[in-house]
């Protein structure tokens, strides 16, 4: 219990509010699409706490609802009347200091509501005021209880009750503990035996807490001895050398070991100095590899957090985190919430990754809200790459980041040899092959896949598009099967067969009429993983093959299962989207295969060309990371394009420099600012007219503050202009400065007056990694 004090004090050396009779007022964020914080008074001493980062329940309107306390002793405006908390539930702050700063800045950069960042932070299990925290799981412990040592002994108590005497020493020989479930299931002892051994006094049950971490049933490896080269060992000691607020850039080609440059760093800083560390890896996909490696070095100080957890298993790492049993959290983009105190490093491994970026409200980019962790809490950010995104890589070479490079692979490895097979067809008059095969898999490819069988080696394909088919065609009269509910062309897939939105998820059963003219002429156009899969089991009956996309990997574990399939040699060839094409090491894959190069590369979107080349450049990693070399073949029917060009020889700073030179006119990041601002509803013609209103809403407000130094470019119909039955509407803001933007961007979200009718909504995405 609190001590009573002067109103408004705080404890000494702490922040804690402490009480007296006289009200005082805290602020709070609730987690409503407002802009907005609340004050609350605080009439009375709590059990716990009411610190900056608690959470806190609270009267709204006729409900309660939980929020965080963000500032404790707010000046009140007089003559107001306030409501009070409730209760404080929790004995410790939810949020750490660094991480409630990080939060307060997503939300200022990104123009997001302070509640509903706080929310993004917090276990779902912890948002609500009606959720209560998960009951602990519990494993029911036999312990002995009572000591028979001699023989004599044993034969007088259990004279008629053999089955029992076979039980207690067995339980005296396992150490005096046996969980009961262990005692039932694997060694066949009825649960009978055991209630007579408690009954007779000779044992007794206890509750042991048993946490439900996600990695539990994984082997732990064994980390291998490993000498740093020297452009390692140089990388380590500036690292651990930087002063708190340093970032690096961390480029190394595929097979450089920068995994070992982040393990030998989280040694000095979490095994050495006693701080806490974040290591961000863009694909759940990644993280079992991922774990399991720090893991091999860490032991039980390695908690995960990634979306695909139960709610019972983030709560569990949430609190070993919160509570210092584990100090370094290992997942996906919302691992940056770690409830960790004193962060000395975050590494987010293949920084350049889109999917670091949110897609929904708070649209933060994790690369960058990293970088403002771990300032926050007075430690140091690695960004890792092969191929640094031309933001990163610009701030490098300004000096704003500090730039490291291991050029070489470890163990003297070569890059693998890249071969283009250009897939444009002459026109010379004849036709292209009739052999499904041979229209998706060139000669050369095929050569390649089947020596690497012949030779017991591992193959890699890659094309990054789902499904069997992209869209189905009448022949008769053009007509394409689309979504109802989207402007975009269904997907066939063959297993199980249906037509299905990739933006939606509808699903309909495949034609076999045309709908608008009733011909029997339905043909299929376009192929995907599932097309690819089927040719190449149909040309290698007797090779593995294992498919790794978004339809194989919904299932829990599923990544996982199929990446450790690869890893134990029961896989010949591994065919998938992006998700196989980034951070895998197998040492005896030793060819990649792009099946096209060119998904992607003419999207209109400033960032196409980048994303093509950091795909294929990654994936061509994927090869001849062991002693055997490898190779990579790319089909692409725009061999002399620059992303496929700098590909082939590895040439990154190449590729950057150029691209970096194309985005000069018209302006795009990272030589401009930029928000698209996205603007959507149930009505075409409304959302238009919205469009256009806004967009000379912000051309006044421009027009009145020239030193703002913004532009406005359009509006303009989105790519794929209604999605889910909403209609979308798009245009950018462009501006020279970070301060600037934000003053736009949250004073459109603030006081644009959005007319409440037909679900119109104005969306800002800051930053963004995609204009589609």
């Amino acid at each position: 219990m609190l001590e009573y004090a002067v109103p408004g004090t705080r404890c000494a050396g702490c922040d804690i509010l402490l009480m007296s009779d006289a009200h005082t007022y805290v602020e709070v964020a609730l987690p409503l699409p407002i802009y907005r914080t609340f004050t609350y008074a605080v009439d009375r001493a709590f059990e716990h706490p009411l610190v900056p980062g608690a959470r806190v329940l609270v009267p709204v309107r006729r409900r309660q609802a939980v929020g965080i306390c963000v500032k404790v002793d707010v000046a009140p405006v007089p003559g107001r009347t306030y409501k009070s908390i409730v209760a404080v539930p929790d004995p410790v702050p939810a949020l750490p200091r660094s991480l409630l700063d990080t939060c307060s800045w997503i939300a200022r950069h990104y123009a997001a509501p302070s509640g509903i960042v706080l929310r993004s932070a917090l276990p779902a299990l912890l948002t609500g005021a009606a959720t209560p925290v998960p009951r602990q799981r519990v494993r029911r412990i036999l312990v002995l209880e009572a000591e028979w040592p001699s023989l004599m002994e044993r034969d007088r108590v259990f004279r008629r009750a053999p089955r029992q005497r076979q039980v207690f020493e067995l339980l005296e020989s396992l150490g005096g503990r046996v969980p009961v479930d262990h005692l039932v299931d694997r060694l066949q002892v009825s649960a009978g035996v055991v209630d007579a051994l408690i009954a007779r006094g000779a044992a007794r049950i206890e509750q042991d807490v048993v946490a439900r971490t996600p990695m539990a049933d994984r082997r732990r490896l064994q980390h291998p001895e490993h000498r740093p080269t020297a452009a390692q060992r140089a990388a380590i000691d500036a690292i651990v050398a930087g002063s708190p607020g340093d970032v690096f850039l961390l480029r190394g080609v595929t097979g450089s070991g920068k995994t070992l440059v982040y393990l030998d760093v989280l040694r000095d800083i979490v095994l050495a100095r006693g701080r806490s560390a974040i290591v961000l890896v863009p694909e759940i996909a990644l993280t079992p590899q991922t774990v399991d490696r720090f893991r091999s070095v860490f032991g039980d100080l390695v908690a995960v957090l990634h979306s695909a957890l139960g709610d019972g298993e983030r709560w569990d790492e949430w609190r070993a985190l919160r509570d210092g049993r584990k100090r370094i959290a290992v997942g996906a983009r919302s691992a940056l919430f770690a409830p960790l105190d004193d962060v000395g490093v975050v590494v987010v491994d293949e920084e350049h990754e889109a999917s670091y970026k949110q897609a929904e409200t708070p649209r933060y980019h994790a690369r960058d809200a990293a970088v403002v962790r771990s300032r926050a809490a007075g430690g140091v950010a690695v960004l890792g790459s092969a191929t640094p995104s031309l933001e990163s890589w610009t701030r490098a070479r300004d000096g704003t980041y500090r730039l490291l490079e291991l050029p070489e692979r470890v163990g003297g490895g070569r890059l693998p040899v890249v071969h283009v097979i250009d897939r444009r067809q002459p026109d010379d008059g004849k036709q292209p092959p009739a052999d499904a095969f041979r229209r998706l898999i060139a000669e050369p490819l095929e050569r390649g896949i089947q020596d690497r069988l012949a030779r017991r080696e591992q193959s890699l394909l890659l094309l990054n598009r789902r499904g069997y088919a992209s869209f189905l065609l009448c022949s008769a009269c053009g007509d394409v099967a689309s979504c109802p509910h989207c402007n975009i062309s269904l997907t066939y897939h063959r297993t199980p067969e249906r037509l299905a939105c990739h933006y939606c998820s509808y699903q309909e059963a495949p034609r076999r009429q045309c709908a608008r003219c009733g011909a029997a002429t339905i043909r299929e156009r376009g192929f995907g993983t599932q097309q690819v899969e089927r040719v190449l089991g149909e040309r290698f009956p007797a090779a593995r093959i294992a498919r790794m996309d978004v339809d194989t990997t919904s299932a829990k574990s599923a990544h996982a299962d199929i990446l450790d399939r690869v890893a134990a040699g029961d896989v010949d060839v591994l065919l998938g989207t992006q998700m196989i094409a980034k951070g895998l090491d197998f040492p005896n894959v030793t060819l990649v295969g792009v099946v096209d190069a060119d998904v992607g590369i003419n999207l209109p979107d400033f960032r196409a060309s980048e994303r093509t080349f950091q795909l294929l450049a990654q994936v061509a990693g994927r090869a001849g990371r062991g002693p055997k070399g490898g190779n990579v073949y790319i089909q692409t029917r725009h061999p002399g394009h620059h992303a496929v060009r700098c590909a082939i020889t590895h040439d990154v700073p190449g590729f950057l420099d150029e691209e970096l030179e194309q985005r000069n006119a018209p302006p795009y990041p990272p030589l401009v600012r930029l928000a698209n601002v996205l603007i959507s509803g149930t009505a075409e013609t409304a959302v238009a007219d919205l469009a256009q209103a806004c967009a000379t809403w912000l051309g006044g407000l421009l027009a009145r503050y020239p030193d703002v130094r913004t532009t406005v470019v359009g509006p303009a119909p989105c790519h794929v202009d209604r999605i889910k039955d909403r209609w979308r509407w798009h245009l950018l803001l462009k501006s020279a400065s970070d301060r600037s933007l934000t003053r736009v961007i949250t004073y459109l979200v603030t006081r644009f007056p959005v007319p409440p009718r037909q679900g119109l909504r104005v969306s800002v995405d800051r930053d963004p990694v995609t204009l589609l």
